[in-house]
């Protein structure tokens, strides 16, 4: 990014190609998700309208015609009694990273889960030896509410998770 202040906005269908490659960077080259095969811009698309259609918020960060970032609110389990909980996703372009916009997708993403009615935002965080992640979402309140661990198996280890935990709001 050469100046220009990125902008969040929320995601729209055009959008699918970019943030398929950002997240395919991270499936290649890290533990920080567990997919081992990247969604295609076709899966990304299904995932906006079935979000979308939630309410729950899809956002990009988006600076000078180029996605550098992304990040969602999913249903934390199916069953209907945890319809009041999602699960945050942020993901940065590499390049991209210690510019502010995980901290401005992650602010975003809690004012419309709040918008949508979410009382509890889950982040599951992928132990990288890395604690960007883990500090992101302790600046926004979260605390630690447990580890799973070897609960994961990518690029030849196995990898712990970490469950960290907002609450929006009371009440229902």
């Amino acid at each position: 990014m050469t100046g220009a202040q990125p902008v969040i906005r929320p995601a729209v269908p055009a959008d699918a190609e970019q943030v398929a490659a950002i997240f395919a960077h991270y499936v290649a080259t890290s533990v920080a998700t567990f997919e081992e095969v990247p969604p295609t811009a076709a899966d990304w698309r299904r995932r906006l309208a079935d979000l979308t259609g939630r309410n729950l918020p899809f956002l990009v960060a988006e600076a000078e015609g180029t996605t550098c970032g992304f990040g969602y609110a999913s249903p934390w389990r199916p069953k209907p009694a945890y319809r009041h909980t999602v699960e945050d996703t942020v993901y940065i372009a590499p390049g991209h990273t210690g510019l502010g916009l995980g901290s401005a997708l992650l602010g975003g993403l809690l004012a419309g889960c709040a918008q949508a009615g979410a009382r509890q935002v889950i982040a599951v965080i992928a132990d990288t030896g890395s604690d960007a992640s883990a500090a992101l979402h302790r600046r926004f309140g979260f605390t630690e509410a447990g580890r799973l661990s070897r609960v994961g198996r990518k690029h030849g280890r196995w990898i712990d998770t970490v469950l960290m935990q907002r609450e929006l709001g009371t009440g229902r």
